[in-house]
């Protein structure tokens, strides 16, 4: 389609417009919203709310810089307009993406030193008014965007492993919505590089960029900020210097878990992190992690076996007096949050659902 085509379509000039309110309404939200609306027990991770801002309003200009190019379709505009987005939507997406995990601290420089070289083409282009010079930039964008998605995929894997080893409940905390965002992404990238003169996709563009507001609005108000989410940060210069030698764990560990974790039921605390229980029986974060290491379970799988093993406990209490109970009320008893999550702990520890194994407990 013609670029003043677009703007002789009401169905599309409507939506295009509507998009760019929701994107401006959607940023203001987030930049000066106190709380949350969706979660209002969460506290969002504030970088990850002003990524979020950013990548919104860098969406709503490039649809007017895109809505001026319709008016002006020039060869140069075109440059322009695509350098601009690529300025924009690069590091505001790889903020996004670095500041939903929180493991450490990561920073979005390096995408835009990856930028110069392809601004440098297009400026090039400009200058030339070489056409030609279109073909590399492509393939340098599309390499640049690869490598953004990859690197995401990997730090994602590290995030869930991370979080396992520190935190026994991951309510708010899980990245499975992450991998979501990052495919959608994915998808908003490859419909933006292949719309031209396609009517259906510059539709679909308008649907996708929706789709990520309403999933970015999602993630900022149900991700909670991790109060220790830098362990190396934390780690005293004793410590990291552990952490690079061999294993050398004290002996003991194992008899304080059982003696104030398991036997004084640390376990039934909400939110207790490996950091928290490390204080807790006199040793530090880095001792506890590499006993868990060497038993081979993370943190997360040693605290919910415990909730497991106390469910059963109570379950079995509860029959023998008699008792009306129900299956989520011992769950939420037995320390969990949600009894999603008890229903898959279960299954893992057990290897069958809470109703198989209450009603072979019962035969």
């Amino acid at each position: 389609m013609e670029a003043q085509e677009i703007l002789q379509n009401t169905v599309f000039v409507v939506l295009y417009g509507g998009v760019i309110m929701l994107n401006m309404v959607a940023a203001l939200y987030l930049l000066f919203r106190r709380g949350n609306a969706i979660a209002p027990e969460v506290t969002s991770p504030v970088p990850l709310r002003r990524w979020a801002a950013a990548f919104m309003i860098a969406s709503a200009l490039s649809h007017l810089f895109w809505l001026f190019y319709a008016s002006h379709p020039t060869p140069a505009a075109y440059v322009i307009v695509c350098g601009l987005d690529q300025f924009m939507f690069f590091p505001t997406i790889a903020g996004i993406l670095v500041s939903m995990m929180q493991d450490r601290h990561r920073t979005v420089w390096p995408v835009l030193v990856l930028q110069i070289p392809s601004l440098v083409l297009m400026s090039l282009c400009l200058i030339r008014g070489d056409e030609d010079l279109y073909t590399p930039v492509s393939i340098y964008i599309f390499a640049l965007y690869a490598v953004l998605m990859l690197n995401t995929f990997l730090a994602v894997r590290h995030y869930r492993r991370w979080l396992r080893d520190n935190y026994a409940d991951l309510e708010n905390k899980e990245i499975w919505l992450s991998l979501l965002i990052l495919a959608v992404f994915l998808l908003f990238f490859i419909m933006y590089s292949a719309t031209e003169g396609n009517r259906v996709l510059l539709f679909l563009l308008q649907i996708d960029n929706i789709v990520i507001v309403g999933l970015l609005l999602w993630r900022v108000e149900t991700l909670q900020q991790l109060s220790e989410c830098a362990p190396q940060e934390e780690e005293s210069a004793e410590e990291v210097q552990k952490a690079s030698a061999p294993p050398a764990i004290p002996p003991g560990i194992g008899h304080l878990l059982k003696k104030h974790c398991e036997d004084g039921q640390l376990y039934l605390q909400h939110d207790l992190t490996l950091a928290q229980l490390a204080q807790i029986i006199g040793t530090n974060r880095y001792y506890l992690s590499q006993h868990f290491a060497q038993q081979g379970i993370t943190y997360n799988a040693y605290i919910n076996g415990l909730r497991v093993r106390h469910f059963i406990r109570l379950y079995r209490e509860a029959v023998a007096d008699q008792r009306i109970f129900t299956a989520q009320q011992l769950a939420f008893e037995s320390g969990f949050h949600s009894y999603s999550t008890f229903g898959a702990t279960f299954k893992r520890n057990i290897g069958m659902t809470v109703t198989q194994w209450m009603r072979s407990a019962a035969e």
